[in-house]
């Protein structure tokens, strides 16, 4: 996973790393949040999902204590990192600084 990890968030566009897990509650929460961003950022972000208990040492490399954690790349660098549930808007207005 890490070297197709490391060629995803290396993209020019900016990439949003969603951490969770199947059995997390706030994480199916954002889903929604998650899926009305990616629409309204259609073509100018990425928006992928990382399963923390089938990607550990991953989740550790980042530091992801708490879930949902999203982190945003860009140009393979860690630009934002958050614990917790996110707003529509708050994700909007951070993606449209980073785009």
């Amino acid at each position: 996973m890490k070297g197709k990890f490391e060629t995803l968030i290396a993209q020019d566009a900016p990439v949003l790393v969603d951490f969770y897990a199947d059995w997390c509650g706030p994480c199916q929460a954002m889903a929604p949040v998650l899926k009305e961003v990616a629409q309204a950022h259609e073509g100018k972000v990425k928006i992928i999902k990382v399963d923390v208990d089938k990607n550990q040492p991953l989740a550790q490399r980042f530091g992801v204590r708490s879930i949902p954690t999203l982190i945003l790349f860009k140009n393979g660098k860690l630009v934002w990192q958050k614990a917790g549930m996110q707003t529509i808007k708050s994700l909007s207005d951070l993606l449209a600084k980073e785009v």
